[in-house]
């Protein structure tokens, strides 16, 4: 069956839902009802008690009027369901719903009802739009409200338009079943042509739940497949370097150097890595740890291990100041085992860089560390056999393939220092294994956190003023460089010059992105060797810089912070042995939003729930901040509120590949027949194929 197929569409209607991206019978059959006008809900306007209740009426607009003045200026609109009227009120977007409503307009409001004086409004209703020829009664007592659009409107494609076109297509056309039948029955699904049914045409609510989570289910389920399959074909390759039995410079490093003992996550993720290096086939691991959780020992570790089999091993950061960082700990950590680390990065001169490509390519390097420059064509090794990246969510899953080519197949190790939550994890990282590190290095003090106001920052002065006579060392923290006439901000260098004025007697230091490689280097060299005793800065040290004696961090303008970032910041102090102190500063106006962040912030140190209510509050796009992420496009289901069901699709994923890799058997050959084009796609994507 073709779209030209079905009745009253025209070729302006075909136009408007090419525009929505829908060109087949199929596409629309997926073009899923946003909301359902339950008339077993939908109450008549004279029975309404107007108490608070949250009701659903629906209405022919009979007014459409202005009222009030100033700030109490709103948008009143009538309906009228031949009952009685109800008015929605707008004191937000008037200018808009003032253009959205047309007398003679039949509409649905939802929202709390509620009286004053003999009549009753709704404020702020969410609101549909009904065609006048959307005869509820001809149809479903669950009428379906499909998305609307602009070129939809002007087409006048109304939502009882597209349930006709839905009727018929489900008539003529039986949607090919895939999901095997066991499956089904275990999940307790409607098959699909049913479940299409009860999608478009529910009987009740019960139905059209069973039957949208069965098709959420389709899309997890999909792609976990992907994702084990990937994983199996990477453990399955007979090519993975084999890393035997550690030798002397892990045996020296672990045994003699190490100047503390490891925590118990340290010791589990080592062994998982030695065991993944030992099997022969390539390694692809994440370790997850919350800040300052110890994972750069961990790299360390494997990159030895990769040493004392004769390979090459690469460390790739997100920044310059962070790969600079990486460099001197390596170089402090390894100075006593002869290994040579250089350092990659863009901004080194032209003789630099060329000695140590030489070095590189020539084997003399053991270890590269350095930025996205270690990716680039003129980058050879002479033997790559591992591969690290930090703070893996700054990167795409293009650059983790192209470091991966730098190497015949070397072993993979990403981290990231911000927790990722579950849904994501599976999702993301959903082709890795995944090792966590969840405790804190021995001595390690909690740290206490406070939300401050402007009206308290003389306290706070003082409190600095103490630390610092007691030698302690201080960061704070501003959104901007320099100020900004659109944000009114606190920037960095006007906050420079004040607290060099208010802390006359100590050393105070300015850092920022705009500063030279050479400037920053030597700014954060004086921090540490504690010459500057008060650090101002801009969110450049957000991650990896490492100073055990900062004990103090003042985030200026916290509010404008996402709570992932205040996180981060917040994890550059409480690494050494004295008590440590977060002091966030809001401005006078915080939203909703920036007040819950804060007051997470204040209430936990645990970074995994922090990511947690980071994810509820932006949403997967946001939370990961860059499209080349790798997050899967789902276009029903929602990672952060389906949960359970991805849980669950992993699960049937894993189980149904271990007793059939190749989806061979009869039952699971309709299941083939959809997953090999969609897995071709994704290996595509994965830089595999």
């Amino acid at each position: 069956m073709k779209l030209t197929d079905l009745s009253n569409l025209s070729t302006k209607r075909l136009d408007a839902l090419s525009a929505e991206g829908i060109r087949s019978v199929k596409d629309l059959l997926n073009f899923f009802p946003r909301r359902y006008l339950d008339r077993s809900n939908t109450q008549k306007i004279k029975h309404l008690a107007g108490s608070g209740e949250e009701i659903t009426v629906a209405g022919k607009v009979t007014d459409i009027n202005m009222a009030g003045y100033g700030k109490k200026k709103r948008l009143e609109v009538t309906i009228n369901d031949g009952s009685g009227d109800v008015k929605g009120v707008w004191f937000r977007g008037v200018g808009y719903f003032r253009k959205y409503f047309k007398e003679g307009d039949f509409v649905a409001f939802y929202g709390a009802a509620k009286r004053y004086g003999r009549s009753i409004s709704i404020a702020h209703p969410e609101v549909d739009k009904i065609s006048s020829d959307d005869d509820l009664d001809s149809f479903s007592r669950i009428f379906p409200i499909y998305p609307g659009s602009k070129a939809l409107s002007k087409a006048r494609i109304t939502s009882k338009l597209v349930q006709s076109w839905m009727e018929q297509i489900l008539n003529k056309v039986t949607p090919a079943e895939f999901l095997p039948e066991l499956l089904i029955a275990e999940m307790k699904f409607p098959q699909r042509p049913e479940a299409y049914r009860m999608i478009h045409f529910p009987e009740t609510h019960n139905e059209h739940k069973n039957a949208l989570n069965r098709f959420k289910f389709e899309e997890l389920f999909l792609f976990e497949l992907s994702m084990e399959k990937i994983n199996y074909t990477v453990k399955e390759r007979a090519n993975g370097h084999l890393f035997n039995e550690t030798g002397t410079y892990t045996s020296r490093y672990f045994n003699e150097l190490l100047p503390f003992e490891l925590t118990d996550g340290q010791k589990s993720s080592l062994a998982e890595i030695k065991k993944d290096v030992r099997s022969g086939k390539q390694m692809n691991r994440l370790i997850q740890g919350d800040v300052g959780a110890g994972k750069t020992i961990v790299a360390i570790g494997a990159m030895l291990m990769a040493l004392d089999n004769g390979f090459q091993a690469a460390f790739l950061a997100p920044t310059e100041i962070l790969a600079e960082q990486h460099y001197r700990t390596l170089r402090e950590h390894l100075k006593e085992l002869d290994v040579n680390v250089r350092l990659l990065i863009g901004s080194q001169k032209k003789a630099l860089r060329t000695d140590i490509l030489t070095d590189i390519e020539g084997g003399n390097c053991n270890i590269v560390v350095g930025t996205h420059a270690i990716i680039q064509e003129t980058v050879r090794f002479h033997n790559l056999g591992l591969a690290v990246i930090d703070e893996q969510h700054r990167f795409g899953v293009k650059q983790r393939s192209d470091l991966l080519n730098k190497g015949s197949h070397p072993h993979m190790l990403v981290m990231s220092a911000t927790p990722i939550p579950r849904s994501l994890a599976m999702t993301v990282y959903a082709d890795l294994d995944v090792s966590v590190i969840k405790d804190l290095p021995a001595g390690r003090k909690p740290i206490k956190t406070a939300i401050r106001s402007h009206k308290k920052r003389d306290d706070v002065y003082n409190f600095v003023q103490q630390e610092v006579a007691d030698g302690g060392q201080v960061y704070v923290v501003y959104p901007l460089v320099e100020e900004s006439e659109a944000l009114d901000l606190k920037d960095a260098t006007a906050g420079f010059e004040k607290l060099k004025s208010q802390f006359p007697n100590s050393n105070v230091g300015l850092l920022h992105g705009r500063m030279s490689t050479e400037e920053k280097e030597a700014v954060m060299k004086s921090f540490i060797e504690n010459k500057i005793q008060i650090l101002v800065s801009t969110t450049v040290i957000e991650v990896g810089v490492d100073v055990p004696n900062a004990s103090i961090m003042i985030i200026e303008h916290a509010e404008r912070f996402g709570l992932s970032q205040l996180h981060q910041l917040r994890g550059r102090i409480g690494r050494g042995e004295r008590q440590s102190y977060c002091i966030l500063m809001p401005d006078v106006k915080v939203s909703k939003a920036g007040a819950f962040r804060l007051k997470t912030m204040e209430e936990t140190n645990d970074g995994f729930r922090i990511a947690e209510a980071d994810l509820k509050l932006r949403g997967p796009g946001d939370f990961l901040g860059t499209k080349q992420s790798g997050l899967p496009d789902f276009k029903f289901a929602d990672i952060v509120e389906d949960q359970f069901l991805l849980v669950q699709a992993k699960e049937k994923a894993k189980e149904l590949l271990t007793e059939d890799p190749q989806l061979q058997s009869p039952e699971n050959q309709p299941l083939e027949k959809v997953f090999a084009p969609y897995f071709k796609e994704k290996v595509k994507f994965y830089g595999m194929g």
